[in-house]
This record gives C-alpha cells, sequence and structure tokens, in this order.
C-alpha cells in the first residue's frame, strides 16, 4: 500500500512491544519526541510481551499484534507510526498494512549512525546485531555487544543495568568504534545516552530519537 504523506497536525502513533499497565511507562518514548520535536503523539502496547522482544519466539508471536495496532492507530487518524523496537519487528508487514509512513527504530538509528560516523559499535540485548541494522550499516559494521547480565529490556532497568551498558559501549568504543547505536528502545528508557557520550567522547544514537526525527522529516510540507 503506497503511504501517503501526513498531515501537519496529525499525531505520531508509537507502538511499544513491551507490554505494561504503567501509563507513564507506554506513553515515555512518546513524551521524548514531543519534547524534543513539538508533535503530538499517541501511544499502544502490545499485549501479553511482558519482557518485551529479546529473540525470535518473542518477535515471532508479537508481529500480528503489532500489525494490528499499526492499523488501530492509522485508522485513528495518526499520520506516522513508529514501531519503537530496534528490531524492526513486522515492519514490512505494517508498511503493506496502512497508507501512512511506518518507521522502525533500528533502521532509522542505522540510517543516522551513518551520518555521524563510519565505524558503528552496535549495543542491545541480543548478542547479534538486529538484522535490519546490519543490513542499513553494511560495511560501516564494527561489532555488537551485549552488556553483561542483560537479556531482555527489563534487565536494563535492573540495579546493575546502566554499569553494564557502560561497560559494554567502553568495549566498543576501545574496539576501534566511532559511534555508538543503541539497539534497544529500553535504552531510551533509562535514558543512558547522556552518560555514554560523556564518559566515552562519542556519539551514541539513541533509536527512539532517531525514529522521531525521520517522524519529523515524514511531516515537513
Amino acid at each position: 500500500m503506497n503511504a501517503a504523506p501526513p498531515g501537519p497536525s496529525s499525531p505520531v502513533g508509537l507502538v511499544r512491544v513491551l507490554t505494561s499497565d504503567d501509563p507513564a511507562l507506554v506513553t515515555a518514548h512518546g513524551r521524548i519526541l514531543e519534547q524534543h520535536f513539538g508533535y503530538p503523539t499517541v501511544s499502544r502496547c502490545t499485549p501479553d510481551q511482558p519482557h518485551g522482544i529479546h529473540d525470535e519466539e518473542t518477535e515471532r508471536l508479537a508481529e500480528p499484534k503489532i500489525v494490528a495496532l499499526v492499523r488501530e492507530l492509522a485508522d485513528e487518524g495518526a499520520g506516522t507510526v513508529i514501531i519503537s523496537c530496534a528490531a524492526d519487528p513486522a515492519l514490512a508487514q505494517a508498511r503493506a498494512a496502512v497508507g501512512v509512513p511506518v518507521i522502525g527504530a533500528g533502521a532509522a538509528a542505522a540510517a543516522v549512525a551513518l551520518g555521524l560516523g563510519t565505524r558503528v559499535g552496535v549495543l542491545g540485548i541480543t548478542d547479534e546485531a538486529p538484522p535490519g541494522v546490519r543490513a542499513v550499516l553494511g560495511p560501516h559494521f564494527l561489532g555488537a555487544v551485549r552488556p553483561r547480565d542483560v537479556h531482555r529490556t527489563t534487565d536494563l532497568l535492573a540495579p546493575h543495568g546502566p554499569a553494564a551498558v557502560l561497560a559494554a559501549a567502553t568495549e566498543l568504543v576501545e574496539a576501534g568504534a566511532d559511534t555508538l547505536l543503541l539497539a534497544c528502545t529500553g535504552l531510551t528508557t533509562i535514558g543512558i545516552r547522556p552518560l555514554l557520550e560523556d564518559r566515552l567522547s562519542v556519539p551514541a544514537v539513541d533509536a527512539v530519537l532517531a525514529a522521531g526525527l525521520m517522524a519529523s522529516y515524514a511531516r515537513i510540507r
């Protein structure tokens, strides 16, 4: 289905892949985009995904739910929809299902990273970088590291989370990364980007902000 340009006053829809009944958590990424880009947002979370997406099985289970939520947001007037997960689950299916732009946070982050550096280190919750991220980065992919004892996005909220992320990011920079790509939107939730940039003196690309930047471009008239 061809995507129509969003209207200037239409909200940006966000699909959160982590299930929560806490409205503050569900709308956290939307509030960040509202603060940085000034457009309204509407957020929905996928049902029955208490630990988000962290392997092939949880991604498979989430995909039809994500497509349904993208349709729901588009039907309710969202002019652009962001899938707020760096694995870009169901991105192709969602784009085929609706007539508005659908943005994957992972591909958006990879595109922004290519504008900032040439040796991109990927920091996420899996041992391998998401395939969509690898595809966009191509030869500029340096490597991927998972923080110690972090296997699911909820692990980032544990007391050890921020220190583990910093240690993993340090490993990537010491290996030659000139740019970091934060390949889990849970890293946005814990607000780790400023710490990484302050400590390591390289750009750290936040996937939610990168997707929000793409959404802001889609609204330009």
